[in-house]
């Protein structure tokens, strides 16, 4: 059965910017789906998420916008903005574990409250026409949650329910609940996409024979930390080509460089860069050496000179 992999959305990291510098270097994700929209007590699109949404800087990709939200207002103004831009899919975000998000009734934390989910789900179908997908955790406290939450989901024609394997209060602890899932999959009547600590090629083939009826895999935090992981799962391979970091010292250095030109000063471009070395140095031959020596560089020419050092210590 052939099967499609996708990006899951990671806050501050699977921008456009990062997106489509992927995709020109490495490729191998089919479907990216955009970091969640937010509102902030005020019904207005943020000027970051009409940048990263605009169809114009993601001509390359197939791209997929996704809203966090617990107010079915927001909901139907989120939709008819997506709308506005050609979109025609929005996806749901119940799977967000951070605490700020849940401890306000979004994300993970509206997986319980069943009534307000039919309720938004009920209001956007029937005064849109838009396509709604979900992103779902197995729930907040126990996975039982969302067992609770698929009879009233079976009331709508949800294109998909991507399911991250673990609950919101474990945030990105401790391992995925493959047997959770599981009862997931046989009760669930919609079409399921599997998430969750996908980081390796052997582990996405262990996940493929485990579950067989899946056809749809998202790979978050293993995107970020190997580019390459999407290609080499397409290929059937774990060896990387010959010229692995060439390849990511190019991608490296577009995405420094463009988010540089929109950052304002080195600090923030060394936050920003410093964010993703964290996941970059999980594929180095010593992480937290590597870690510790951008951490270590204080201003953007010993970063370069640190960058440097390090990928030709891969070689």
């Amino acid at each position: 059965m052939p099967y499609s992999l996708l990006s899951s959305p990671l806050q501050g990291f699977t921008d456009a910017i990062f997106r489509n510098a992927q995709q020109k270097f490495f490729g191998g994700i089919d479907t990216y789906y955009a970091p969640y929209i937010r509102y902030n007590r005020k019904m207005v699109i943020k000027g970051s998420y009409q940048r990263d949404l605009n169809p114009e800087v993601n001509t390359a990709i197939t791209l997929i916008p996704q809203v966090m939200t617990a107010d079915a207002d927001e909901f139907i103004y989120t939709i008819k903005y997506i709308q506005s831009l050609g979109y025609n899919e929005l996806n749901w975000n119940l799977g967000c574990p951070y605490p700020m998000v849940t401890n306000s009734g979004m994300g993970s934390g509206l997986i319980c409250n069943i009534e307000k989910i039919d309720h938004i789900l009920n209001r956007a179908h029937s005064e849109t026409d838009v396509t709604i997908s979900m992103k779902m955790r197995l729930g907040y406290d126990n996975s039982t949650e969302i067992l609770n939450v698929f009879p009233i989901l079976e009331k709508y024609p949800l294109k998909n329910i991507a399911i991250h394997a673990r609950l919101g209060k474990q945030l990105y602890k401790g391992g995925v609940d493959l047997e959770a899932f599981q009862k997931c999959l046989d009760i669930a009547k919609h079409t399921l996409y599997y998430n969750g600590d996908i980081t390796s090629v052997n582990g996405f083939v262990k996940m493929r024979e485990q579950f067989p009826r899946i056809n749809h895999f998202m790979i978050g935090r293993g995107l970020i930390a190997d580019p390459f992981l999407p290609s080499m799962i397409k290929a059937g391979t774990t060896q990387y080509p010959a010229n692995r970091w060439e390849l990511f010292r190019k991608f490296h250095d577009t995405i420094y460089e463009q988010y540089d030109a929109i950052l304002s000063g080195p600090t923030p471009i060394k936050m920003k860069m410093l964010g993703f070395w964290e996941f970059f140095a999980q594929s180095t031959h010593n992480p937290q050496k590597v870690y510790k020596a951008i951490k270590k560089a204080g201003n953007p020419y010993k970063y370069q000179q640190a960058v440097n050092a390090i990928l030709a210590a891969q070689n």
